[in-house]
């Protein structure tokens, strides 16, 4: 395939996996500054809060369904179809989410339609990531399959810093403007996005992995049962390898926006600021990191990323104690940027790696988003349990963290690296139903 080519299956798996993650993350940020007042209505605005983010993290639970479902077609009918697919319910949910009528208009029905929306967003999300991934990697030189890889994982933090953007524009509304009618902005222009990521799709072919495979009439009749059948030792590598990058994901993006506010007194602007600054840092580094493992190895660099994790948890809230915004933003840019970004990069490519090309899509969104609702969408609830439960103590959120990197460590120990080697040359699959 010639670099123009392989330049527009890269622009696809980027742009469809940034405006997933876009529109994912909009609802968090949307929810205790609009949700808890106009549709989870409740006498008391805590409340509403709370079941606003219960919303949020119901959506993490359904992921793993969304896997499920999405990769039984991806591995079934293909991988740019099933894209088209997650990515045209994404944008419907999102785009109903800005036109939605409030509690005010429709009663208890708007929180109804707001978590049914939310779930369809969560369920968009599990089918996406596997599918945007498989993209970049079965269609990457064997000697950049690192680099290619770490594209699609760069959604994340693009969708995050876009949904930030685009909020903190239309706060810049008068508070009874952005109340009415500011915040759905973001929600319907989202459908723009969509159709524009849509078109980028339209244009690329079938991977050359699922080619194969439909060319030797190899198609899984039941990926799932295949999946489970012959990798269900994968699927747990990939679930314990996840666990250390979403964990740490949201505390250092997410919890210590809360704790630096509420428990060391920064302000809620340098809090944000921070964290913004270090994703943009993370955005940078990961294709660094990705084309880093192609000269030597996915798993160095991740176990090398996950033990400076397991080091780095007790120095990241001292630094966070001293009370400067100047360590306060070298903690985080440390955390994120620096000891993140590399196990983030080079994920997807090294389970995309043990995985038959038959059942790649199932075993790897599996593992994925089942490490993802175990350990993502609970950090920050597990890790606010545990400064109350503890008097503020910082102590046991830091040996979480630690607990996360033992789990991964444990996870990837039988993991072996196929650098420089074709992605479907020793296929698994078939060599365990040979022998």
């Amino acid at each position: 395939m010639n670099d123009k080519k392989l330049r527009r299956v890269l622009v696809a798996s980027l742009v469809g996996s940034t405006i997933e993650w876009f529109d994912y993350f909009l609802y968090g940020t949307v929810a205790a500054l609009v949700f808890n007042q106009l549709f989870f209505v409740t006498e008391d605005p805590a409340f509403g809060t709370l079941y606003a983010f219960a919303a949020f993290a119901l959506a993490f639970l359904i992921r793993p369904f969304g896997g499920i479902i999405f990769s039984h077609i991806g591995d079934r009918i293909g991988r740019k179809r099933t894209l088209v697919l997650t990515l045209s319910l994404m944008g419907l949910a999102t785009f109903l989410m800005g036109v939605l009528p409030t509690y005010q208009a429709i009663g208890i029905w708007a929180p109804v339609l707001l978590i049914l929306l939310r779930l369809i967003q969560g369920l968009g999300l599990g089918g996406e990531w596997g599918g945007a991934l498989l993209l970049a990697v079965e269609y990457a030189p064997k000697e950049k399959r690192g680099l290619f890889g770490s594209i699609p994982q760069m959604g994340v933090t693009l969708g995050m810093l876009m949904g930030t953007l685009a909020l903190s524009v239309m706060t810049l509304l008068p508070d009874d403007a952005f109340l009415s009618w500011g915040w759905r902005v973001p929600f319907i222009l989202s459908a723009l996005l969509v159709v524009f990521g849509l078109w980028i799709r339209k244009g690329i072919d079938e991977t050359p992995s699922f080619k194969k495979i439909k060319e030797k009439g190899e198609v899984p009749k039941l990926p799932i049962a295949d999946t489970f059948r012959y990798h269900w030792r994968e699927v747990l590598i990939a679930i314990g390898a996840k666990v250390v990058e979403t964990a740490p994901f949201y505390i250092f993006g997410t919890f210590i926006v809360s704790y630096a506010t509420q428990n060391l007194n920064f302000s809620e602007r340098n809090a944000l600021l921070v964290v913004t600054i270090a994703t943009i840092v993370t955005t940078i580094m990961m294709p660094i990191m990705g084309a880093f493992s192609d000269k030597i190895g996915r798993k160095p660099l991740y176990v090398t990323g996950t033990i400076f994790m397991a080091v780095y948890a007790f120095p990241y809230f001292w630094l966070l104690h001293q009370g400067s915004v100047a360590l306060l933003f070298i903690a985080t840019v440390i955390g994120l940027g620096v000891i993140w970004a590399p196990i983030t990069a080079v994920l997807g490519t090294m389970f995309s790696e043990i995985f038959s090309a038959k059942v790649r899509y199932t075993g790897i969104s599996l593992g994925y988003q089942i490490g993802a609702a175990l350990a993502g969408g609970t950090a920050p609830l597990v890790a606010t349990a545990l400064l109350i439960r503890f008097n503020n103590s910082y102590v046991p959120v830091a040996l979480y963290i630690i607990f996360t990197a033992i789990i991964s460590l444990i996870a990837v120990i039988a993991v072996k690296d196929k650098v420089a080697k074709e992605l479907d040359a020793d296929d698994p699959l078939v060599q365990t139903k040979r022998a």
